[in-house]
């Protein structure tokens, strides 16, 4: 935890509280939580660090709900190709070949710089070897929700499939308030990967240990069609059928699904990550977040791996979304500005349950805050921030990034730890894949 006191002042104060704006606002930061948030002509406290906000966005750090952050090691590795064989062609040989501890920290280390630098504060990712991810985002000094992958044949770490969900367990007992910024999870990869005993095993551990479950769920149209074959149901039933589906339940793509799976997954109060980026590439097809919100659905949104995106930045997310859904409803104020920076902020963080947390810039929450820089030609003139933010920044605009109230970027550079050396690693290991 930071203790201290931080004044940052001066800046168009965003804290995605009501959708107000604060022109020359202020947020004071003490012991790495959120101390107040003033308008211009209050009266400001005193600190010990004063940081000028002027001519910035100062604002909640933005919130990755799904990513696989190992994967950028296999950046730009397997294009333009189906979901299919990009996985089961080229992704799984590479992981079985490659994948080990050393080469999954070295590359979570990469994902994590390239989120810090973009103004991504909060990843919730989920992995093979996730310990190793748990020592990168420590080393790095980000926040995550960070799940152990399971499915139901040999995997890296995981040679025998019945050991599947008992490896989960153990990662999640090694860092459950091992460090206050990371929180444990189980990840199963999907429900056609997965046995039902597998996915009831997996979601009842999570019951007992108090932790987030995770699902890869119709991402593609062959695995709904698939299962309706066989089953005569949805991946959302079959799920639901297992006593899988609960607040607690992240569900990841939900592309292929239709008005009864919507309704389940809000009477059950699961929640959903939305991949517009890793969706389009792969030809997915689209998630219905409109409608999914509409039901009242917490949706967040979410990079997906470097592997299928191939960026990590949530500012190119946001405009996606925001201009996807408008092309695909033919509806120009579908997904207007506000709430695609909601789902990257205040949705996303109550999408993977840290929203009491982290998510808004309220008094007593953590302080994760990012400051963006709108003194640039793309940026100007400054009509509206909230538009800027989610049509013309990118993630290079970030200037500063707080993260329980610690600076860990300053004017564009990160303070943790030496990211030419971290580029460097990732450039040794891409020789041997390749």
């Amino acid at each position: 935890m930071n203790s201290g006191t931080t004044l940052i002042r001066g800046g168009w104060v965003i804290p995605m509280t009501d959708r107000v704006i604060y022109d020359q606002g202020s947020v004071w930061v003490k012991d790495g939580a959120i101390g107040g948030v003033f308008q211009k002509g209050e009266t400001l406290p005193e600190a010990e660090t004063v940081v000028d906000a002027t001519g910035c966005v100062v604002m909640p750090g933005l919130v990755n709900t799904h990513c696989h952050s190992p994967m950028s090691l296999f950046r730009g590795l397997a294009d333009d190709m189906p979901l299919a064989s990009w996985l089961n062609d080229h992704i799984f040989p590479a992981e079985a070949a490659h994948i080990n501890p050393e080469t999954v920290r070295a590359g979570a280390l990469l994902s994590c710089v390239e989120m810090l630098l973009s103004g991504t504060t909060t990843v919730c990712d989920g992995y093979f070897y996730e310990g190793a991810v748990a020592e990168a985002v420590r080393e790095v000094g980000m926040r995550g929700v960070l799940a152990h992958g399971v499915i139901d044949f040999p995997a890296p770490g995981v040679p025998d499939p019945a050991e599947n969900v008992a490896r989960a367990i153990e990662f999640v007992e090694a860092w459950k308030d091992r460090w206050s910024l990371i929180t444990p999870s189980i990840f199963c990869h999907t429900p056609y990967t997965c046995s039902e005993e597998t996915l009831t095993k997996a979601k009842e551990a999570c019951r007992r240990l108090g932790v987030l479950f995770q699902i890869h769920i119709a991402e593609t149209e062959d695995e709904v069609l698939r299962l309706k074959e066989e089953r005569g149901i949805s991946p959302y039933q079959l799920l639901d059928d297992l006593h899988v589906l609960d607040e607690a339940t992240l569900l990841v793509h939900n592309v292929w699904m239709n008005h009864d799976d919507m309704a389940l997954i809000a009477k059950r109060g699961a929640t959903a990550s939305h991949n517009p980026g890793s969706n389009t590439k792969l030809a997915s097809g689209l998630c219905p977040a409109a409608a999914l919100m509409e039901k009242g659905i917490h949706v967040g949104l979410g990079t997906d791996g470097a592997a299928s995106n191939n960026r990590l930045d949530l500012f190119g997310e946001m405009q996606l979304t925001a201009k996807i859904h408008k092309a695909y409803s033919l509806d120009p104020v579908a997904m207007d500005a506000w709430t695609v920076l909601e789902m990257a902020t205040l949705l996303g963080a109550k999408a993977i349950g840290s929203g009491r947390y982290i998510g808004s810039l309220l008094p007593g929450k953590r302080a994760d805050i990012i400051l963006v820089d709108m003194n640039k030609p793309h940026l100007t003139p400054v009509h509206n921030p909230v538009s800027h933010l989610v049509y013309a920044a990118t993630g290079s605009d970030v200037r500063d990034v707080f993260v329980e109230g610690r600076q860990v970027v300053k004017d564009r550079q990160l303070l943790t730890v030496d990211v030419q050396a971290v580029m460097n690693e990732v450039h040794r290991i891409a020789k041997a894949i390749k």
